[in-house]
């Protein structure tokens, strides 16, 4: 059973009143007691219910934003799909990073909730196996997830609850590989970032199987590498300089990879697409800018962050009406938005030898 605020009142010896007025306006009480009050609530693992303290000082009309990085466009252009939409709602947005690292999750979460956001939009490492969004969940805390595809359920179980905008990461993969297939390659290789990292990238990994096995070609093994620095991966670069190993295709689980990948194989001396094709995923507009043009699955991430934003704001009304009629939680909702495969140079035919 989760610890009461009568637990940490009767732990440090002040009242309850005491304890609520320190949780709702941390000035108001002395720093001795307020010391003693915080011993009380680490010792407990006591957390404030944040939804029924907003309910009672009202919505703060603002709304926590979690995302891995921002050195990502995909993820600074949902970022302005969030910003544009909640200032056309008259909400404010407060963001945070984890740079990937799942055990930051729950710490980047707990510092909006700090600050007493009415619901929170978030790209986790894992959504279906993830104690952050159970946390949320138990203490009924709007959330909307983007770019987090949750698997769909088995057959005859229910589908799940959890709210989130994206693209079909699966299909959009097998749609990047088809073309690659189309254009005549037959040793297509994945390089992805950890699939531990991203379940879309695990997503993403599936496409390339599906694509694959429909066109009866036999799927190479997956590279896996840290973030997008492929300098430092030895055992890669030995294989793409030679040329019986190296496949004539590169399929990238992102952008940002495969930008990294095409200025690798340069470095190796390999041209792209003559010696080698490279295909990425996001359609981040700086790979529209280069020479060639990187071929690429476009996500609409921008769309991606207003429908997130207008998600979870019409949740976080119907949840706080639900709440003061004693209703029940609010289903969620989930969005599928469409992709497009953009044809660039930098994918072409295979060079007969």
């Amino acid at each position: 059973m989760r610890p009461s605020i009568k637990q940490v009142a009767n732990l440090a010896g002040v009242s309850i009143a005491t304890v609520s007025r320190l949780l709702n306006k941390p000035g108001s009480v002395s720093a001795e007691t307020a010391e003693k009050i915080h011993r009380s609530i680490e010792q407990l693992g006591f957390r404030p219910n944040f939804t029924g303290r907003n309910l009672r000082a009202g919505s703060s009309r603002t709304v926590g934003v979690v995302v891995p990085t921002l050195s990502n466009t995909v993820f600074a252009q949902c970022l302005q799909g969030i910003e544009l939409a909640a200032r056309e709602l008259d909400y404010s947005v407060m963001f945070t990073t984890t740079e990937y690292l799942p055990e930051d999750e729950s710490a980047a979460v707990e510092l909006l909730l700090g600050h007493r956001v009415d619901g929170v939009i978030l790209t986790v490492a894992d959504a279906g196996a993830n104690a952050t969004l159970d946390l949320l969940e138990r203490e009924r805390i709007p959330f909307v997830l983007t770019y987090n595809q949750l698997a769909q359920p088995a057959a005859g179980q229910a589908a799940g609850e959890r709210a989130s905008v994206s693209v079909d990461n699966r299909a959009a993969a097998c749609d990047a590989v088809a073309h690659l297939i189309q254009l005549g390659h037959r040793r297509i290789q994945m390089l992805s970032g950890r699939f531990n990292a991203s379940d879309r990238a695990i997503q993403r990994y599936y496409g390339y199987l599906d694509a694959m096995r429909a066109a009866g070609l036999d799927p190479l093994p997956a590279i896996e590498v840290e973030r997008h620095t492929l300098t430092a991966a030895a055992d890669y670069q030995q294989m793409m300089a030679d040329p019986v190993q190296r496949p004539t295709a590169l399929f990238c689980s992102n952008d940002l990879l495969a930008m990294s990948a095409m200025r690798d194989l340069r470095a190796l001396g390999l041209r792209v697409p003559r010696d080698i094709s490279v295909m990425g995923f996001d359609g981040i507009p700086v790979g529209a800018l280069m020479e060639p043009v990187l071929a690429s699955v476009v996500q609409p991430s921008e769309q991606i962050g207003d429908v997130a934003l207008r998600t979870l704001v019409a949740a976080i009304e119907r949840s706080a009406a639900a709440a003061a009629a004693g209703g029940a939680p609010v289903t969620a909702a989930r969005h599928v938005l469409p992709h497009a495969v953009r044809e660039g140079g930098s994918a072409a035919s295979p060079v007969q030898a």
